[in-house]
């Protein structure tokens, strides 16, 4: 009975990822995004483009490490990805997910922190392909909201390409081939500068 109330305690603080606004608004809304949508929506855009990964995957895994790889900003809060890879966010969200995986029984625990960890190291194929997917939706957000977060927070074209081409390329070279041709014509449209 413990276990259950462990996981069950752990379900309803997982809750909060419903509060945490990302900086972008989902295609056709004037809201932003939260992180939670952001995670159900990586998930199914995982399971969708699996077979564009550069490397064999388990695509269970993948959609595991998606589901789990934004509980940090609970606590930590949501950063502009072209913002995020300073090490107070990564340590601030690891505090989070350690404090959040704590409440779970143990095994269950060491099983998610692991994924967590698997997924910030991006050196598995199953890595690599979660990191790509997870940076498509903003992408695919700001090219049909006329570029909203990227000119609110003054992103341009150098920053999208260096900060996606690697990342998505790792995971899927055919996925990063079909947004790069998205972003050219947003150039071209005058979307990102």
């Amino acid at each position: 009975m413990q276990n259950i109330e462990q996981i069950l305690l752990f379900i309803i603080e997982i809750e909060q990822l419903k509060d945490i606004l990302r900086k972008s608004r989902p295609v056709g809304l004037k809201r932003y995004e939260n992180s939670a949508e952001h995670s159900w929506h990586v998930a199914l855009s995982a399971m969708l483009l699996k077979e564009y990964s550069n490397s064999p995957i388990n695509i269970e895994h993948v959609i595991k490490m998606l589901l789990i790889h934004d509980l940090g900003e609970i606590d930590a809060g949501d950063k502009i990805i072209y913002d995020r890879n300073c090490p107070q966010q990564i340590g601030s969200e690891r505090v989070s997910v350690e404090r959040l995986f704590a409440i779970l029984p143990e095994k269950m625990a060491t099983q998610y922190i692991s994924l967590w960890h698997e997924f910030e190291a991006g050196k598995t194929n199953e890595a690599k392909f979660a990191k790509a997917i997870d940076r498509v939706p903003p992408l695919l957000h700001n090219l049909h909201d006329n570029g909203h977060s990227w000119q609110k927070h003054g992103i341009d074209k150098q920053q999208v390409y260096e900060l996606n081409g690697k990342a998505i390329s790792n995971g899927s070279e055919s996925l990063w081939a079909a947004i790069r041709q998205k972003l050219d014509q947003a150039v071209k449209d005058g979307i990102l500068r």
